[in-house]
């Protein structure tokens, strides 16, 4: 693994970010990732060969351990993981396609072209769609893979012994599993850290939407309160150039380039 590569992509997430999403990353990254790299794997490493059942019938313990077992942990919480962390790379990518479009728009009429983004890093237009629907897909990823554990294993918890009657077992067998205290230990870990980016994303979501509402309801305001002047940061929060010209080839609408004051000295 290229670990520069993996933390140039853990600082481009941080630094586009709200608080909660800061603390969403280092819970996913510390209590989640590490985790399940130092300890999980050699958890679960000898899960099916130290599956014991009191049956010499062939094929009957291979048979107990996939009814019992249809999907490892290790790989549920990979799969999880590798999800969970995809829609804050689309964030990521948003931004470098944003610089990438200014940094085009630049070359191509020089600096008194005005700008396409002021701060392409900033939560507005289609990069605050981009980031409220990676909110909404990791609650619904972890909601998802928790209530899949859930079905799989209730109360999210391993018994130590378990009866199986499969074919070709020839009658009920009792199957043991190898360290069930352990495992369920780490297993109700991952799920409450889990279960806490839920409630961190939904925090997170309701912030940003209530932060735009107060600014929508501000803009409202000003514009109510001087008929006919729009205040001009607010128009330029609300460009949408981000999702109506992914796949176009004509310019959105340019932001003009803020007035500067002139001044001229007297020399008396």
């Amino acid at each position: 693994m290229n670990w520069a590569i993996f933390e140039g992509l853990l600082s481009g997430v941080n630094k586009y970010s709200t608080a909660f999403g800061r603390i969403w990353l280092s819970l996913v990254f510390i209590f989640r990732v590490l985790v399940y790299l130092v300890t999980a794997e050699r958890v679960w490493s000898d899960d099916h060969k130290d599956f014991d059942c009191n049956t010499r019938q062939p094929g009957c313990s291979n048979v107990c351990f996939d009814e019992f077992f249809p999907v490892s942990h290790v790989r549920l919480w990979a799969l999880q993981l590798i999800l969970v962390t995809c829609p804050s790379l689309l964030v990521v990518m948003h931004v470098a396609y944003r610089k990438a479009r200014e940094k085009r728009h630049q070359e191509a009429t020089g600096e008194g072209g005005g700008h396409l983004h002021l701060d392409p890093g900033k939560k507005r237009g289609g990069l605050w769609w981009t980031y409220i629907c990676s909110l909404v897909f990791k609650a619904g990823i972890d909601a998802t893979f928790l209530y899949v554990f859930h079905s799989f294993y209730p109360k999210y918890t391993l018994p130590r012994v378990v009866k199986c009657h499969a074919v070709p077992c020839g009658n009920i067998v009792d199957c043991f599993i190898s360290k069930p205290s352990e495992k369920n230990i780490f297993t109700l870990f991952m799920v409450v850290t889990a279960a806490i980016c839920i409630l961190l994303n939904l925090v997170e979501l309701a912030y940003l939407v209530s932060k735009r509402c107060c600014e929508c309801l501000a803009a409202r305001r000003a514009r109510a309160a001087w008929p006919g002047h729009h205040p001009h940061c607010k128009q330029d929060d609300l460009l949408s150039g981000d999702l109506i010209f992914l796949a176009s080839d004509a310019h959105p609408p340019l932001v003009p380039a803020p007035p500067q004051d002139y001044m001229k000295k007297t020399i008396l």
